[in-house]
């Protein structure tokens, strides 16, 4: 009975400590994972079968100016590591594309199509003069184009940086016998691609009509195209793309400086001139403000009228286009 008792009082210790020293080793050896963060917000699903194509809005379109994200994910990879997406998009992001640049070639369509694609300028898009429904794509939106050169707008500078560039064939102009510009027209056909591209692209971007532009605009003492004779106002019009003033503010305005006679009065006064040079580059354009109407403030100003006065680009300041450029600025202020 005595030899009973003990080798069951063994038994038990023997079993306890057993349990004891394999709870104790599972202890030692048990690695702690670290949690993963909660998110709160789930984000969207990326479409691998569309070639990792990422197109739902991941921020508040009204906190930021573009918000929309379409294009390619370009991602790294490292040798022997994986690139998660599991967190992926940040909200704290935006895009390159904040500014479409209108052009013309000045050559004919074959010649237009070899000079951006095999020389060392570059458009993202090539409108061509056919009546077809074609538009040809030459760069990735993702990529920056060579197309608008030394450039200034507003608060902006080298504009290749953040635009997309679209060239439209175009022979630009020719001289007549008296050595006056005499520019080419622009065909209906073309004038609708042009305008349905620019209406695509600014809706996916969320590009303001401020920043719908001639090349002309941002680079006035370099470029005159896509020149006079296309047709802005029709595009704001029919397509609510890019800027236009109001008639009935132009008109307020207008009546306002010929019943003072202010520009025939101070035309020549130094400080009128400053007036308006400022008030240029309140608008946008780069110019020095200098007081004199030189051959650089000539050439903005028949840059502004080549864009909202075509029907006479002088480069002269008149009343017609000091009151544009009044109602231009009260509808468009810089931020």
């Amino acid at each position: 009975m005595r030899n009973s008792l003990y080798l069951t009082a063994l038994g038990i210790v023997m079993i306890s400590c057993g349990t004891q020293q394999k709870t104790a080793k599972n202890k030692n050896i048990a690695i702690p994972h670290a949690p993963k963060p909660i998110l709160t917000d789930k984000k969207p699903q990326i479409k691998e079968d569309e070639g990792e194509y990422y197109k739902v809005n991941i921020a508040d379109i009204s906190k930021n100016d573009n918000t929309i994200s379409f294009g390619s994910i370009v991602s790294a990879n490292p040798a022997g590591y994986k690139i998660s997406k599991s967190y992926f998009p940040a909200v704290g992001q935006n895009f390159r594309q904040r500014y479409v640049i209108l052009h013309y070639t000045v050559l004919n369509d074959e010649k237009s199509i070899s000079t951006l694609t095999q020389q060392s300028v570059s458009a993202h898009y090539l409108v061509n003069s056919l009546p077809d429904k074609e538009i040809y794509q030459i760069v990735d939106e993702n990529k920056r184009a060579y197309h608008a050169g030394i450039s200034n707008w507003r608060k902006d500078q080298n504009l290749n940086d953040t635009s997309i560039g679209i060239e439209i064939v175009n022979l630009g102009y020719t001289m007549d016998s008296l050595n006056n510009r005499v520019f080419y027209p622009y065909p209906e056909e073309q004038f609708r691609k042009v305008a349905a591209l620019v209406k695509d692209i600014v809706t996916r971007y969320n590009i303001p009509p401020t920043n719908i532009l001639a090349h002309s605009d941002i680079a006035p003492t370099r470029k005159q195209d896509p020149g006079p004779l296309f047709p802005w106002k029709r595009l704001y019009d029919e397509y609510q793309v890019g800027m236009w003033y109001d008639e009935t503010a132009k008109q307020t305005f207008l009546n306002q400086i010929l019943t003072t006679n202010d520009i025939a009065l101070q035309y020549n006064n130094p400080e009128f001139v400053s007036k308006i040079q400022q008030q240029l580059v309140q608008f946008g354009y780069k110019l020095t403000v200098n007081g004199v109407w030189d051959k650089t403030t000539k050439q903005t100003i028949e840059a502004f009228q080549f864009h909202f006065r075509p029907s006479n680009y002088n480069g002269i300041l008149d009343a017609e286009t000091w009151a544009i450029l009044q109602a231009l600025i009260q509808k468009y202020p810089q931020k």
